[in-house]
């Protein structure tokens, strides 16, 4: 998807054109759930006169996009929020072993997480929610993008001194993916995951870190305590 672009950008036209944005989508997502409770309850009445299966499971396919949707009207939103975030010490490592064990569950196949164990330490300043939140869906976007459905998945955490300013650095690489058309997954805004992974972008530059991609990885660098 590429960016929209005026000839002659009008800031002000720009802003209230998100703000009205905002407001559609937040109807429109009323509006969903709206149709999800009519359809609950077409379900509920369907079981109870044991309707065929099939049109069962075609109103249950319903509600799940239906549910889809929602989540993605609500990601919009977020996207065009500020992220707050309520930081406190925490350690990065742990962060990353809860967000990969929320998507495993989820996978068809067992991920690899591999911790630098000549590093020191992961501590930093975070929100414990919302990193473990954008680093679930930077796993379940990696995932996406793997080679094959058959795949181990490595995931690769590297602490390092960062050369501009000395501050250590978390170094986060998924490996065994593969990007053939050179597009950001990260800014993409391409279907339900580019929208999760261009939200876990925000939310990993509001902790003043930074998101990457090669042909064959995607990384994630944050800052760290130093001297703990």
């Amino acid at each position: 998807m590429k960016p929209l672009l005026l000839d002659n950008q009008d800031t002000t036209t720009l802003a209230e054109l998100g703000r009205a944005s905002l407001q559609i989508v937040h109807d429109l997502k009323n509006q969903i759930n709206g149709l999800k409770l009519y359809a609950t309850f077409l379900r509920k009445r369907m079981e109870r006169s044991e309707r065929p299966l099939d049109e069962r499971e075609t109103v249950a396919k319903l509600i799940s996009g239906l549910d889809r949707a929602a989540g993605d009207m609500t990601t919009l939103v977020r996207l065009g929020r500020p992220v707050e975030l309520r930081r406190s010490r925490a350690d990065l490592s742990k962060i990353v072993e809860s967000a990969i064990g929320k998507s495993s569950g989820l996978l068809p196949y067992e991920l690899s997480f591999n911790l630098d164990s000549n590093s020191d330490s992961f501590e930093g300043e975070f929100d414990v929610q919302a990193m473990t939140e954008a680093l679930e869906a930077v796993t379940e976007g990696a995932v996406g993008l793997s080679r094959t459905r058959n795949d181990t998945l490595a995931l690769s955490v590297h602490l390092r001194q960062n050369s501009s300013n000395g501050s250590p650095t978390a170094i986060l690489e998924w490996t065994g993916i593969t990007i053939t058309d050179g597009t950001d997954p990260f800014h993409s805004l391409n279907g339900s995951a580019g929208l999760r992974l261009a939200l876990a972008a925000k939310i990993i530059e509001a902790h003043q870190g930074s998101t990457e991609q090669e042909p064959d990885r995607l990384r994630v660098r944050l800052p760290l305590k130093q001297g703990l």
